[in-house]
């Protein structure tokens, strides 16, 4: 069209060229008619296209999303095919194009990763088609509105139970441990081979037999694991995207399978100024749909948490010796102390595990050496902060409680290699 214009100007000036501008000009019109004779009249249907994605989202991981499209033209369209995704991922990379002939289909996948629990709504599908002359385009608008929710960690179950089960784990992070002690039940008496503990000989059926014979152990099952999940203001602070609460919700979900699993009890407790959620230990079938329903609902909280509360549940509702995973953070000493008298009371009845949080940041500026005077300033205060850290260790340990301090990316890991420990030496 700037051309024609520019030829009709210079026309106005040039009267030679007679009849050439319209004639280009008719040239143009014809083939704007014949651009949208061919994507309107030759084609009703045009396109048919789809979204595929899984209903639930496995938060913090990567989720894939499959689009797809099929042209019923009888001639070659080149596609730009548009996925409206929930604007919290905040994501402008899912517009596709390409040419594809007669009949033939595509697809182009992506991937999502959320970073907060909850519901996301997906748009409609939106094609242009335009042939090569490119004169007309055609929007197509399919229907693909979708709600999808966004749960704890789900994805990596299976794999970190075949971790903790086999020795493949040991790339990962989750390390096998040998059992130092044995229960007060044996599965069989069998004959004895080097390696096997030789107080677990059983002189009866040695005296019966004439050979060595060792009591087998069986590993103690039906203990009670509870994730104790604080929701305070403490566990709001973000880290890569995610809150420490979600990484505590992807560690206890991993850790409460992984327990059912071993034919253990797993149980749950929230908590921040009051007790939220709470689900007895069992280890019924239900009981793992029933603890990811119970993780997807929970969000922070901005008030202090209620220590004292928590211990007079967990004495009213929790009669049997268990093990309490307790997920927190703690940032000074003065925080510790405050509650630091109802975990002792929770330690004396239970096995008590305190897991709180290191702030790599932190840990980067004390290693980092510093530049110029403010960097030093503040290379002795991020070591003040890690001194705070070790003395909250100290004190907890001196008190009888077990403790694990971990950046929240090896979270999951670390824990789990802490109840393979705990379960190792049967200290529960």
């Amino acid at each position: 069209m700037a051309v024609l214009s520019a030829v009709f100007l210079a026309r106005y000036f040039l009267p030679f060229l007679g009849p050439w501008p319209w004639w280009l000009l008719g040239a143009w019109m014809g083939g704007v008619l014949l651009d949208y004779s061919l994507l309107f009249m030759t084609s009703a249907a045009g396109v048919s296209a789809f979204r595929d994605c899984a209903e639930r989202f496995s938060n913090g991981e990567d989720n894939a999303v499959r689009v797809g499209w099929q042209s019923h033209y009888g001639v070659p369209v080149f596609w730009t095919v548009i996925d409206e995704v929930p604007a919290e991922f905040e994501k402008r990379d899912t517009v596709f194009h390409l040419r594809l002939a007669p009949g033939q289909s595509a697809e182009a996948r992506y991937q999502l990763h959320p970073v907060r629990r909850g519901q996301y709504d997906f748009g409609q599908l939106r094609l242009y088609a335009r042939t090569v002359l490119g004169l007309v385009q055609r929007r197509f608008t399919i229907p693909a509105a979708q709600t999808i929710k966004v749960y704890p960690s789900f994805q990596y179950l299976r794999r970190y139970e075949l971790m903790a089960e086999t020795s493949r784990g040991s790339g990962a992070g989750i390390r096998r441990h040998r059992r130092l002690g044995h229960s007060m039940e044996f599965e069989q008496i069998k004959g004895y081979v080097p390696g096997d503990d030789s107080r677990t000989v059983n002189w009866k059926a040695t005296a019966r037999t004439g050979g060595l014979m060792v009591n087998h152990y069986s590993e103690e099952k039906s203990q009670q694991i509870y994730c104790l999940i604080d929701k305070g203001r403490a566990m709001k602070m973000p880290f890569g995207g995610m809150t420490l609460l979600d990484y505590a919700i992807n560690s206890a979900l991993v850790l409460l399978h992984i327990a059912l699993r071993r034919q253990d009890r797993a149980g749950l407790l929230t908590f921040a100024e009051t007790p939220g959620t709470f689900l007895a230990a069992d280890r019924r079938s239900a009981q793992r749909q029933a603890i990811l329903e119970a993780l997807y609902h929970q969000q922070t909280r901005f008030l202090e948490s209620d220590f004292e509360r928590v211990y007079a549940l967990v004495r009213r509702k929790i009669p049997q010796r268990s093990l309490l995973v307790l997920f927190t953070n703690f940032e000074t000493v003065s925080g510790l102390e405050r509650q630091l008298p109802y975990l002792r009371k929770m330690a004396a009845h239970h096995l008590l595990l305190v897991i709180f949080f290191e702030n790599t940041g932190i840990r980067e500026l004390v290693h980092d050496p510093p530049k110029d005077l403010k960097g030093i300033y503040t290379q002795v205060i991020a070591e003040q902060f890690v001194y705070e850290k070790k003395q909250i260790i100290r004190q907890l340990r001196q008190c009888g409680i077990l403790t694990l301090w971990t950046p929240p990316q090896q979270l999951t890991v670390q824990t789990l290699n802490k109840y393979l420990e705990i379960k190792a030496i049967q200290a529960i």
